[in-house]
């Protein structure tokens, strides 16, 4: 049976990794995407024209319900089902203390662990009949927290205990992980190099990572880890080692 995966923020970045690697396997795949639509669309059509109707985008707010819900029903309908949820989507930005806002808390909680649950709430019908999986993408910093960012840092550490308790809850015909990645894209948001240089000081590689690292790791645990669930793969080049 044709196998079905759906990924959030796969306009880009990671997402698009995972996208290009797991079609290139022979998934179908629906490409959901908030705002990068130029991005989403050529990307599809890069992929239908290597395997015609095997790509869709979906364009959602994920802070939206309702956006989220007409997301997991139009990825259903477009193939009859889905099999594999990729939870990539995310917001990340600073949030000092002493200043941050609702807003930033109800957004960075909102893309990095509200929507996700939903999401696998609203897909779990489909992916149990699939004997399907889900895949979180986490963060190493959901264990100790990021200096600097303590929302986002609460979040993925919501979405780790996520993941731990939604393998319980819809095993055994659902497994549900996630993979952590560590340094593997500099963010949008510039760095200096002094600070670059510093990070991977604490990197036992001494180089950062590439999404295709990430996506590797989200292929084997969709497509060679059929006893493995409410495990968190770290990718991250040994920079935990040094925590």
């Amino acid at each position: 049976m044709q196998k079905n995966v759906l990924i959030t923020g796969s306009a880009r970045r990671i997402g698009a990794a995972c996208a290009k690697l797991l079609h290139s396997d022979g998934y179908n795949v629906c490409l959901h995407y908030r705002s990068s639509g130029n991005a989403a669309v050529q990307l599809c059509a890069a992929l239908n024209q290597i395997r015609p109707h095997s790509a869709q985008a979906v364009q959602a707010d994920l802070l939206d319900l309702m956006a989220l819900q007409h997301l997991a029903n139009t990825a259903c309908e477009i193939w009859g089902g889905i099999d594999v949820l990729v939870n990539n989507a995310s917001s990340f930005y600073p949030t000092a203390v002493a200043e941050a806002s609702e807003q930033q808390w109800d957004e960075l909680l909102g893309s990095n662990l509200k929507a996700p649950f939903f999401l696998a709430k609203a897909l779990t019908p489909s992916l149990t009949e699939r004997q399907g999986c889900i895949v979180n993408i986490v963060d190493i910093h959901a264990d100790r927290g990021l200096k600097g960012y303590p929302i986002y840092s609460i979040a993925k550490a919501g979405l780790v205990s996520m993941t731990k308790i939604l393998a319980k809850e819809l095993g055994p015909a659902v497994r549900v992980n996630a993979v952590a990645p560590g340094a593997i894209l500099w963010p949008d948001n510039d760095l200096s190099e002094q600070a670059k240089s510093d990070i991977l000081q604490r990197v036992s590689l001494q180089r950062t990572g590439e999404p295709i690292d990430i996506a590797k790791a989200v292929h084997f645990l969709i497509k060679n880890a059929d006893y493995i669930t409410g495990q968190i793969i770290t990718v991250d080049g040994g920079r935990t080692l040094f925590c």
